[in-house]
């Protein structure tokens, strides 16, 4: 018997799909942005490989669980992969250590929480 779910997960690997509440984090001047942006409304960056399998599934779960709306917590989607600068200037001015994946919320342009890997879930974003 064939395992459609499995077929299902390795099809959709490669798509960068971003969820239709992500926004697009791709260049160091547009973290000065948001970073500007925090002091009115908290922001979350996720840092994600789109050669990682856990990145991927933890992408998935976010957004198949998502019920935050977004006035509440801004998204950015960061594809460190084609962005390791963005990345790692991410993780400089906000001292936080490099994962991958990972989740940053920001308020008030500082780092209030972050957590990778399987950590990563709604439960704790909801926490914070």
């Amino acid at each position: 018997m064939i395992n459609t779910e499995s077929m299902s997960f390795w099809s959709n690997f490669n798509k960068p799909a971003i969820h239709k509440d992500w926004s697009v984090l791709s260049s160091v001047g547009q973290l000065d942005e948001i970073l500007e942006e925090s002091n009115s409304q908290k922001v979350a960056i996720l840092k994600h490989s789109t050669r990682c399998g856990i990145s991927y599934m933890v992408k998935d779960q976010l957004e198949s669980t998502w019920d935050i709306p977004i006035g509440d917590l801004k998204l950015y989607y960061l594809d460190l992969l084609a962005h390791r600068d963005v990345s790692d200037e991410v993780a400089r001015r906000l001292r936080v250590v490099h994962q991958s994946p990972q989740i940053i919320v920001i308020h008030r342009s500082k780092a209030i929480y972050n957590t990778s890997h399987h950590a990563i879930n709604l439960r704790g974003l909801k926490s914070v």
